[in-house]
C-alpha cells in the first residue's frame, strides 16, 4: 500500500466537508494521487405551481 501525502488527504477532506451536492474524483497513477477533480452542484427547491379550480 502506498503512503499518501497528508496535504492531499487534508485537501480531500476539506473538499468533502464544504460540499453539499457533487462528486470528487481522485486520479491515481502508479499508487500516487496525481489529480483531484471536484464537481459541485447547486440545487434549488422546486416550487409547485398554484392551481385555481
Amino acid at each position: 500500500m502506498a503512503v499518501v501525502d497528508q496535504a492531499k488527504v487534508n485537501f480531500i477532506l476539506s473538499t468533502l466537508k464544504n460540499m453539499e451536492y457533487g462528486s470528487v474524483i481522485i486520479t491515481v497513477h502508479d499508487g500516487t494521487i496525481t489529480q483531484i477533480d471536484k464537481t459541485e452542484k447547486t440545487r434549488f427547491g422546486a416550487k409547485k405551481p398554484l392551481h385555481k379550480n
